[in-house]
Formats: C-alpha cells, sequence, structure tokens
C-alpha cells in the first residue's frame, strides 16, 4: 500500500511520463513541464461545436485568398496593369503554403497537434491580410478611389521592385552596413557606461548629468548639428545611430545592475571574487534581462535614426532611395522602398529577439 504523499508522486511521475511521450527512461523527462504541456493539462475539453468552429476558422485564409483572388480577376481594372500575374502569385504561393501546413494538421499524430494550434491562432490574422489586400486592389486599380499615382496598387509596386532591384539591393546593403555601425557602435559604448554607472557611484555621479540633458532630446534634433561638424556624412550618420542606440542601452544596463540583490556580490566576496569577478561573474549575468531589453530598444531607436540621416544627409541608402524617387514623382517605387525596409527591419529584429531569446533559454526552460 502506497501512502498519500507517494501516490501523489506516483501521478505526477505518470503524468509527467505520458506528456513526455511514454519515455520512462528519459532523465531529462522526470519531473518537469514545459510551458506549453501546463497549458494542455489546463485545456478544457472542447465541445464538438468548438472543434467545428475551429475547423472553421483554419479555412479562413484559403477564403479570403479565394476572395481576394477572384476581387482581382473579376472586377475589371481602371488603368493599365503591367504582368499581372505578378500579383497573383504574391496571393496563391502564401495560401498554398499555409494549406500544406494545414493539411499536415489535421493528422492525428501528437506531434501535428500543436501545429494545428498554432494555425488555429495565426487564421484569423491571415485571413484578415488577404481580405485588407482585396480592398486596397479595389480601391486603387479597381476604382481609383486611392489617390494616383500617389497611392499605387500592390502590382505596381511588385512591378518597380523587381524593375529596380538593382538599386534596391545596392540601397539595401548601404543601409544595413550603416545600421550595423552605429549600432554596434551605440551597443559598445552603452554597455561601458551603463555597466560602469550601475556598478560604481562614482561614475554615475559625472555621468548621470549628461545622461539626464542628452537623453530626452530626440536623436534627428541632433542630425543638423552633426551633419555640419562631422569630417563625412558617412561618419556623422554612423554617430547619430550609435547615439540612439547608447542611450537605450546605457540607461537599461544601469538599472538592471544597480537593482541587483547586493547579497550576491556579499556572497562573492565570501568566496573570494574580486575586482573584474564581480562585474564579469555576478553584475553582468544578473543584469542581463535587462541589457538585452536596452538592446532590443536600441534596435528600435536605431532603425528611426538611421531613416531620418538617410533622408537628410546620407547619399546612398534606403532612405536616400524613397527621398529620390519622392522627387522625381515615382510613387511606386517609394513604396517598394517602403516595403523593403519593413521587410530588413522585421528581420533584423526578429534576428535579436531570436538571440535574446537564446541566452535567455533559462527563463523559459522546464517549470519545476
Amino acid at each position: 500500500m502506497l501512502n498519500k504523499g507517494q501516490s501523489g508522486r506516483s501521478g505526477n511521475r505518470l503524468v509527467d511520463m505520458r506528456l513526455q511521450g511514454n519515455r520512462p527512461g528519459d532523465a531529462d523527462a522526470a519531473g518537469r513541464l514545459t510551458r506549453e504541456q501546463l497549458q494542455l493539462l489546463e485545456q478544457r475539453k472542447k465541445t464538438p461545436a468548438q472543434r467545428a468552429m475551429d475547423f472553421v476558422i483554419t479555412l479562413l485564409p484559403m477564403l479570403c485568398c479565394l476572395i481576394a483572388v477572384l476581387e482581382y480577376l473579376l472586377v475589371p481594372d481602371r488603368y493599365d496593369n503591367d504582368a499581372p500575374e505578378r500579383y497573383l502569385v504574391l496571393l496563391v504561393l502564401p495560401a498554398v503554403i499555409y494549406a500544406v501546413f494545414w493539411a499536415v494538421s489535421l493528422s492525428r499524430l501528437k506531434s501535428t497537434s500543436r501545429l494545428y494550434q498554432r494555425l488555429r491562432y495565426k487564421a484569423p490574422l491571415y485571413a484578415a491580410v488577404f481580405l485588407l489586400l482585396a480592398v486596397f486592389d479595389f480601391a486603387t486599380l479597381k476604382t481609383g478611389y486611392l489617390t494616383q499615382p500617389f497611392i499605387p496598387w500592390v502590382n505596381s509596386i511588385i512591378n518597380a521592385a523587381i524593375g529596380d532591384w538593382q538599386y534596391l539591393g545596392i540601397s539595401t546593403l548601404y543601409t544595413l552596413r550603416l545600421l550595423f555601425l552605429g549600432y554596434f557602435s551605440g551597443v559598445a559604448a552603452g554597455l561601458i557606461t551603463g555597466i560602469a554607472c550601475g556598478y560604481s557611484q562614482k561614475v554615475r555621479y559625472w555621468v548621470d548629468p549628461i545622461i539626464r540633458i542628452l537623453g530626452p532630446i530626440p536623436t534627428a534634433t541632433w542630425v543638423p548639428l552633426v551633419m555640419i561638424l562631422a569630417a563625412s556624412l558617412f561618419g556623422g550618420s554612423v554617430f547619430i545611430v550609435a547615439l540612439g542606440t547608447w542611450f537605450a542601452v546605457t540607461i537599461a544596463s544601469m538599472t538592471g545592475i544597480a537593482n541587483i540583490d547586493r547579497s550576491y556580490f556579499e556572497a562573492a566576496r565570501t568566496l573570494g571574487a574580486k575586482g573584474s569577478q564581480l562585474v564579469f561573474r555576478v553584475a553582468i549575468p544578473q543584469a542581463m534581462p535587462s541589457i538585452l531589453q536596452g538592446m532590443t530598444q536600441g534596435m528600435s531607436s536605431a532603425c528611426v535614426s538611421l531613416m531620418v540621416a538617410e533622408m537628410l544627409g546620407v547619399e546612398a541608402g534606403l532612405g536616400w532611395y524613397i527621398t529620390w524617387a519622392k522627387a522625381w514623382a515615382m510613387y511606386n517605387r517609394l513604396f517598394a522602398a517602403i516595403v523593403v525596409i519593413c521587410l530588413v527591419f522585421n528581420a533584423v529584429t526578429k534576428s535579436l529577439n531570436l538571440f535574446k531569446k537564446r541566452v535567455l533559454r533559462w527563463q523559459e526552460g522546464m517549470v519545476k
């Protein structure tokens, strides 16, 4: 006979083994539950009506894609539309990829249940995107309700991006070079000042007034002055991008280190840690969540500062390309550059978030 405590522990092990795929020999499976597994345990069993509603919702992206395709093919165009098949590819290709994942998720395998839940969560958003594209195409190409040529239709933007892909590619490389040079320079300077201010009260006494004075001033305000004083336009732009990044990283690093429990430092000193060991073995690891959050905010500031610098001073990059296209009233190329900017900055931000998740994987680990 098992007592009450032993019975409870046995039940926990059985639940754990069941969620881990019935692998009793796996040492990592013992006594651990992931967040998704906890949500699975807490989730109530859905009724047949709820399951049917989920199935209908997962169908919405494909149905909305069909609506967008029919609107594009059946409603007559008001303007000349070159290479109309390109927009169809933009519509159909994502829907086909979604349909493949949707078909795979309908299998009864345990490995695909998570995929089905993700599709159920994302389906309304995907459906709204297809409907938005249909409405936008109807308001531009089909009816001209949105003033032309200031707001071109999607296929015109695609044609402009394909026709001018070389200049867009070169401008993207210039933008990335300026972004990374300014961002990493700002991160390095921000880490030095932030860690020094957070760890040393003497350093903070002298640096904190500078932060309070320069911090609230928008980065774009410094553009005219920097462009006049800088030895080169490119160097001035790097400084502007680095300045916005520096402030965000400095504040986050300083706050993260200042909020560390002093008992950690006392325990480290008791074990013999001194000087740099307290900084690199205690202060920085404990403040890493705040530091990475500051790096994420610094990337947002860097992107804004970058566009301002390129539009006002630099003679290359996507910001310069937008200004050039606007001057020549080539609005389809202007919107193509805006789309490229969105894609590039989202990819950079996504990479930074993946790095942050990798470094802080212990926060999203197993719940004991």
